[in-house]
């Protein structure tokens, strides 16, 4: 089966080549090869920094089937600002990303205040519409709350009414958050959190989101999903999401991965 995970960190701890046999290892064996055969395996290497995006653009140059995105993770926006690193040169030249990401609000840990997370926000929404990119958004409140979901959506409405496509990354929200975002135009993105027990609000909107707009993620090397709970992620892992995302679905893994995968590049095409 083909599978696409269209979100995960690339932290350089060890060489593209290094990361991608690690993970070929792991898909070899159980449980991972029990949820099926993997026959490709592409990749959306995230930046949340000029850091992380130039980390992201290297792995992708040497990764086959590997895209890579650049922006400014919610927690970086205060440093952002006050150091004003410049990203346009990633924009344009010979390797350019996929998309504008990862970008949003966070207000569960408020490592950046609110108004500077929302300034970067709106900067490289402008900055996605401008170069024709899709927009991959993270969302993250207090438990029982909603603020971040209801400002992020508040900016995201005019950003899709002028063209702008973007996925909700790691979705942790209500069903009815799910469809309020679905009704922009915007995807919907899953990771190992629904394996989770707890996560029974997450396995809800999974099972709401039509099969053109779902997408499935590892956001590793976090949220790694049972059994692996607790380790270290990486995309070797996504076929367990796969499989836990077809059962919930009520098809086969195989079908749920050819669907996901096909939205994910429809979404994240390839770039020249």
């Amino acid at each position: 089966m083909e599978l696409f995970d269209t979100h995960f960190h690339y932290d350089g701890e060890d060489t593209p080549a290094g990361f991608m046999a690690n993970v070929r290892m792991e898909l070899a064996v159980p449980p991972q090869l029990d949820a099926g055969v993997v026959d490709s395996l592409e990749l959306l290497a995230m930046g949340g920094d000029l850091t992380e995006s130039c980390r992201a653009r290297s792995f992708a140059e040497a990764v086959p089937n590997a895209r890579w995105a650049a922006g400014v993770h919610p927690h970086n926006a205060e440093r952002y600002l006050a150091a004003r690193e410049d990203l346009s040169p990633l924009f344009s030249g010979d390797s350019r990303p996929a998309a504008v990401g990862e970008l949003g609000l966070d207000y569960y840990y408020g490592l950046s205040p609110k108004q500077a997370q929302t300034a970067v926000l709106e900067e490289f929404l402008a900055l996605a519409l401008d170069k024709s990119l899709p927009a991959v958004i993270h969302i993250r409140d207090g438990e029982g709350r909603d603020e971040a979901y209801r400002d992020a959506y508040e900016r995201l409405v005019p950003f899709a009414r002028s063209g702008g496509r973007f996925v909700v990354h790691c979705f942790a929200g209500t069903p009815a958050w799910a469809e309020k975002f679905l009704e922009l135009g915007g995807y919907c993105g899953f990771t190992g959190m629904i394996t989770f027990r707890r996560a029974e609000n997450v396995r809800e909107a999974l099972r709401a989101v039509p099969d053109d707009r779902l997408l499935i993620e590892t956001d590793s090397p976090y949220l790694a999903p049972v059994p692996h709970r607790g380790k270290k992620n990486h995309p070797g892992y996504l076929v367990l999401i796969a499989q836990t995302a077809a059962s919930l679905r009520g098809m086969s893994t195989e079908e749920l991965a050819a669907l996901t995968t096909r939205n994910a590049r429809n979404l994240f095409p390839e770039r020249a």
